[in-house]
């Protein structure tokens, strides 16, 4: 439905400028909408697939403690007095994508060659103890990994739903409305103009019958003084048929 405006020459242009407005944001919206889904495919494919290694990483790792706690025993506390600080570290920077920032978590691994967890397994069980550290060394990465899909996926998610809402409000909300309010604009101009054209053909042919009876009247008065001279003339002439010439002597 067409908004009701004042038909004007300047709404004509406004709403012709709001129709190119819309239209250039509608274009950009699709494009970046687009390019958040092409990075979307791509979060979920490697979601899925890292996804699918974590759970045989868990159970594998799972099965790793086992083992060492079988060849070493229960060194569950000689780690906790082992740590000092952890030897890895999480980094997070952010991508930008069709201006929405995505955020990566980054693992970098601290030198711990000083540390006492080397010396752990020493007595006995040192292999198994190294073999399930690097295990769930590995696990912790592939976890930090999927947190970091997860985020940037839902987060990509939101962004491309409210992206087609917007694209969708343009092009089948807002552009028509400012289609129909300037066909209706055009349109109520195009009758204001044929009204006033009709008027101005009125008002010439008012002033064409106006001159003309005008001339009619005109002509009429010049054919009565004519005709009154006429007869002057004639009256004139009889007169002076009628009179006698006195200078003339018999």
């Amino acid at each position: 439905m067409a908004e009701q405006v004042v038909p004007s020459r300047m709404n004509l242009a406004l709403y012709k400028a709001k129709i190119i407005s819309a239209k250039k944001g509608h274009e950009l919206l699709k494009k970046k909408c687009d390019a958040l889904k092409t990075k979307f495919r791509i979060v979920m494919v490697a979601l899925l697939e890292n996804k699918k290694f974590m759970g045989d990483e868990a159970q594998e790792a799972l099965l790793l403690i086992a083992k060492a706690q079988y060849a070493a025993g229960e060194f569950h506390q000689n780690v906790k007095d082992a740590v000092k600080r952890a030897t890895i570290r999480l980094e997070i920077s952010s991508e930008n994508i069709a201006g929405v920032m995505l955020p990566e978590v980054n693992i970098r691994e601290v030198d711990d060659s000083d540390s006492s967890m080397s010396q752990i397994g020493l007595a006995r069980g040192g292999q198994s103890i190294q073999r399930c550290r690097d295990k769930f060394k590995d696990l912790l990465m592939l976890l930090v990994k999927i947190a970091s899909y997860q985020t940037s996926f839902v987060s990509l998610d939101q962004v491309i739903k409210v992206t087609n809402r917007r694209v969708n409000a343009l092009e089948y909300v807002v552009i028509p409305r400012f289609t129909a309010t300037m066909n209706y604009i055009d349109m109520e101009l195009d009758e204001m103009s044929k009204e006033d054209f009709f008027r101005l053909k009125k008002v010439l042919d008012n002033k064409r019958k106006i001159i003309e009876k005008q001339n009619q009247e005109t002509a009429k008065r010049q054919l009565e003084v004519e005709d009154m001279n006429w007869q002057e003339r004639e009256s004139y002439d009889m007169l002076a048929e009628e009179q006698p010439d006195e200078d003339v002597f018999f």
